[in-house]
């Protein structure tokens, strides 16, 4: 009986540890209220703020998906031993590509946000992106 039970623990606390991450609609929302409040957007600046935003995030995870689509071949191997120098430069650069990549979307996105609002919003929107990261990360470990 024990080993029955022990078995049926070992299957199921995978999918309860799963259960209890935040799905991507519970962060994208705790985002969003995060941002609202440390932001302090008028109604003006929030007009022209949430579309940019969505635009930006849309092509980060657009970027986001088809990286982790290109890397799911590096992580089913279990050994880096397993591959050809060739195979291990082509993962390497291809990471270099989708940073730079991304660095080209945050630029994109910062001159666009430049453009239609005052400076010090943005500032406190890459500040507030940061502090989001740890109030998400700090989250996740309590939930643990």
């Amino acid at each position: 009986m024990k080993n029955l039970f022990f078995a049926a623990l070992l299957l199921l606390l995978p999918s309860i540890i799963w259960a209890q991450r935040p799905k991507g609609e519970e962060i994208e929302s705790l985002k969003i209220a995060f941002f609202t409040k440390k932001l302090d957007l008028s109604p003006e600046d929030a007009k022209v703020f949430w579309p940019i935003y969505n635009d930006m995030q849309a092509e980060q995870n657009a970027l986001r998906k088809e990286r982790f689509q290109k890397m799911i071949s590096f992580r089913k191997v279990t050994e880096i031993d397993n591959l050809t120098d060739a195979q291990i430069q082509s993962l390497i650069t291809s990471e270099f590509d989708f940073r730079q990549r991304d660095l080209n979307i945050e630029k994109k996105y910062y001159n666009k946000f430049k453009a239609v609002l005052p400076i010090k919003i943005i500032g406190k929107f890459y500040r507030a992106q940061e502090a989001f990261k740890r109030e998400l990360l700090n989250r996740f470990k309590d939930r643990q």
